[in-house]
Order: C-alpha cells, then sequence, then structure tokens
C-alpha cells in the first residue's frame, strides 16, 4: 500500500515536501525551505519527519528554494540516495544552492558581528559545502523519458512550464500512479511552453497557489508599458523587483518586445541581479523548455546591461535619468532592489 505524507507546502506556500511511502522505502517529492516570515523560516531548523538516511530518493519538480532549498540540509543530515531533476533544473539548482549556501553563512556571520543571536556562535543552516555535496547527489532524467526509480518504481517528468526545468512528475509504484504537478505555468504564455496534460492517474497532488482568483488578461507588455510610459513621463526611473529565475527572464523578453515595436528604444535597462544574469545565460541552452527561437532568446536576454557587482549597482543609483532597473529579490524583502527602491520612489 502506498501512502503520501505532506511535510510543507500544506496551509502556506513554502516548504514543498511530500513524502511517498511503500512499507519501508520512502521516496520523496520536492525538498524545499520554508520562507517568509520568521515562525516559518524556524521550521527550518526542525529536525525533518523522518530519518533522512531513510529516504531512498529525491524527485525534484523545479529548483525555486521553496521546493529544492533543503536539500543541502538533508544530505547534511544522512541523506545518501539520489535526487532526480530534469537537466535544466538541475543546472538552475547549481545557482540556486551554491547561493543559498553562501548567503547562510553570511547571514550567519553577520549575526555573530552584530551579536543578536540567541546561539554562541551562530551557524549557518547549511554552507556552499553542503550545497556541493547535495548537487553531486542529481541524477540527470529528461522528459518523456520514463525512469526506474528505487528499484520497481517509474518516474516521468512532463513540463509543467513555470520555470526553466519546471516539471510535472508521475510516479507509478506498487500498481497506482501519482502525479506531482509541482508549481505549474500559465498556457499561452509567450516565453515558456504549456503545461503538459497527464493522461493517467489514480491519484493527483496540485498545486493551489492562485486557485482562488482569476488571472487578469491584459496584455503583460501592454501593461508593462503602461507602465514604463507613467513613470518615465515624469521623469521616474521603474524599478522591478523579480524573481531572478523566471520572472527576469519573462520581463527582458517583454521589454525587447517593446522595443523592437519602436517603444522605449532609447530608454537604458539594467539587470542588477548576478543570479538573474546567470539564469539569463542559461535560458538560451535549453531550447526545448521554451517558446523562443535562439535569435529571440539571444537578443532579449542581451536587451538589458547586466551589473553583476555591487559598484555597478551603487552606480545605477548615483544616476537620475530616466531607465528601467530589473532586480531581486522578487518580494522586495532583501537584496539589491531594496537600495534601488529607496533611491527612486516617489
Amino acid at each position: 500500500m502506498l501512502t503520501l505524507t505532506t511535510h510543507g507546502a500544506a496551509g502556506t506556500v513554502t516548504g514543498s515536501r511530500h513524502l511517498l511511502t511503500r512499507g519501508n522505502q520512502r521516496i520523496l517529492v520536492d525538498c524545499g525551505l520554508f520562507q517568509g516570515l520568521k515562525n516559518l523560516r524556524e521550521l527550518n531548523w526542525a529536525p525533518f519527519p523522518v530519518e533522512p538516511r531513510s529516504i531512498g530518493a529525491v524527485v525534484l519538480t523545479h529548483a525555486h528554494l521553496d521546493h529544492s532549498g533543503y536539500l543541502p540540509k538533508l544530505v547534511a543530515d544522512g541523506f545518501r540516495g539520489p535526487i532526480y531533476a530534469t537537466p535544466a533544473t538541475r543546472a538552475v539548482a547549481e545557482l540556486i544552492l551554491r547561493d543559498s549556501g553562501y548567503l547562510q553563512e553570511k547571514d550567519a556571520e553577520y549575526a555573530n558581528r552584530k551579536g543578536f543571536t540567541k546561539h554562541k556562535p551562530a551557524r549557518p543552516l547549511y554552507g556552499v559545502k553542503e550545497a556541493e555535496r547535495a548537487l553531486e547527489a542529481f541524477v540527470e532524467v529528461d522528459f518523456h523519458n520514463p525512469t526506474t526509480i528505487l528499484g520497481d518504481a517509474e518516474l516521468t517528468y512532463r513540463h509543467a512550464g513555470h520555470i526553466l526545468g519546471a516539471a510535472t512528475a508521475t510516479i507509478g509504484w506498487a500498481g497506482r500512479m501519482v502525479a506531482f504537478s509541482g508549481d505549474l505555468g500559465r498556457y499561452g504564455d509567450e516565453v515558456m511552453v504549456d503545461p503538459e496534460p497527464v493522461e493517467e492517474a489514480d491519484h493527483v497532488a496540485i498545486e493551489s497557489t492562485y486557485g482562488n482568483r482569476m488571472h487578469d488578461q491584459t496584455d503583460p507588455a501592454e501593461a508593462l508599458a503602461a507602465l514604463i510610459s507613467r513613470t518615465t513621463a515624469r521623469g521616474g526611473t521603474v524599478v522591478i523587483p523579480a524573481f531572478a529565475v523566471g520572472r527576469a527572464q519573462s520581463l527582458l523578453y517583454y521589454i525587447w518586445k517593446l522595443k523592437q515595436g519602436g517603444r522605449f528604444r532609447d530608454l537604458p535597462v539594467y539587470l542588477d541581479s548576478p543570479m538573474a544574469i546567470n539564469a539569463s545565460e542559461l535560458l538560451c541552452t535549453y531550447p526545448d523548455d521554451h517558446r523562443m527561437s535562439d535569435l529571440i532568446c539571444r537578443e532579449s536576454c542581451a536587451i538589458a546591461t547586466y551589473v553583476r557587482d555591487v559598484e555597478g549597482s551603487k552606480a545605477i543609483t548615483a544616476n537620475a535619468y530616466p531607465k528601467i532597473v530589473i532586480s531581486a529579490s522578487g518580494m522586495a524583502t532583501g537584496g539589491r532592489v531594496l537600495h534601488h527602491i529607496r533611491a527612486f520612489a516617489p
């Protein structure tokens, strides 16, 4: 008999961790960090609900932190199995997990330096070294390629849209088929491919982040154009907080599209996020994961001036001329975007 237990992303959006169990065998689908308010982040420090060493395999739907960010901690605590992911998800996870480990180390250093931690000394949840160990466990699985895992289970990935490499995972095990949607993109998106249907499943675990609302059908490019026009008409700078993986690349495409149509041709665009820059450079190497031609992909990703260092970021705020600045974090809870907002907010 199969049992499915959810240990995250239930009652909240983050911390996706879904455990599929048959007897003493376990498959963990996604292994994300809890993010948001302090009471949620503290859940990352709680012991994992089962012994990590008892988990036979991890199946990853995509690389966003709320789905992959706990992997280094799981490995550090004893998990020794394979981590299955699509090739593009593996590539994006390299960026995200290394960056997460680095930031965790820096946060611990800052807490120790300022003395506002109750732990002496403060320690990171994990660091870059633990992230590297987790990355060594990755096993790439192509889309539409049924793959045997854990002896007699079968994993198949289908496109989910959402971000580069994102997949819906179906697992056939013990005579049952269980589908995990992961995070789903929109149908008709101009950048990412449509989510693919799952033809057959006995059970479906599906995301419901936007399950209680209807999406606005406004053309994203036109909505963005109106915002840019309104802001630059008063001599202002458009500051766009954007998730480094996914949203930043979509914004670059829509800005490219507007400029191709003759609008805002002389308006400078800056991409001020090292991770967003790296993710943009990855996008064109996985043409089957998005809709764009190679030419359009490369032109849209090149529409912005890339800003990699802090000095370059500060130089942007030193100039008052109208421009577009895309920067992280997407929720404006940290990162370089904060000093741009402080500098340019009306």
